[in-house]
């Protein structure tokens, strides 16, 4: 038997690029004592609560992250990047929260928090590669072009700006779909004086 789980936990942990999760194994139904065992004999580092990394799997920030904190859904300048809408990588992570979520924990690792109605929380929500090929939860483009604008104060101008230009220039925009999430967040009359300079 404790070869069985053994090769489930293996298996998984090859599956998931190198990282296993408390929970993963919970529900897979593996006894967390084998887990235990299985991190201590392939010298797994236990980078954080429920995490663990093996020693040759690349430490991706953006992957770990959505690990911890479930509830989290990458925008503004961390999905601009996902997006290759900004060469720039960002200095820090920003996430959307739904309005009422705690973001304590997540302000301690110096991630920008935004906070959105329940109700436009979920609109545009996709899942995108990292950097390191694990999948993570992010907002689609035009939801992220939306996001840009309605913060606009508070990111800098040629960040903005260039979003926009590289997100005009592609053919794979969708304009119709980012009207509508324009109206959705009353932000339609500014994205227009955006377009006509930019069309």
């Amino acid at each position: 038997m404790d070869s069985e789980y053994f090769n489930l936990l293996e298996k998984m942990l090859k599956e998931n690029n190198g990282i296993l999760r408390t929970k993963d194994v919970s529900a897979a139904r593996i006894p967390r004592t084998y887990l235990s065992l299985f991190a201590q004999k392939y010298s797994l580092d236990n980078i954080q609560r429920g995490v663990y990394l093996a020693p040759d799997a690349a430490a991706d920030g953006m992957y770990l992250l959505q690990c911890t904190f479930e509830r989290t859904v990458f925008s503004h300048e961390t999905a601009l990047f996902l997006h290759d809408l900004t060469d720039r990588e960002p200095m820090r992570y920003t996430v959307t929260v739904k309005a009422g979520y705690n973001p304590a924990g997540l302000i301690a690792q110096g991630v920008k928090v935004y906070k959105i109605k329940k109700e436009l929380f979920e609109l545009g929500i996709t899942k995108l590669k990292t950097p390191f090929g694990r999948t993570v939860r992010a907002y689609d483009r035009e939801r992220t072009i939306c996001d840009v604008i309605r913060s606009r104060n508070t990111m800098e101008f040629q960040t903005v700006q260039g979003a926009l230009k590289q997100y005009i220039s592609e053919k794979n925009k969708n304009l119709p779909l980012l009207m509508r999430y324009a109206k959705n967040f009353h932000i339609d009359r500014i994205l227009n004086q955006y377009l006509e300079v930019l069309l």
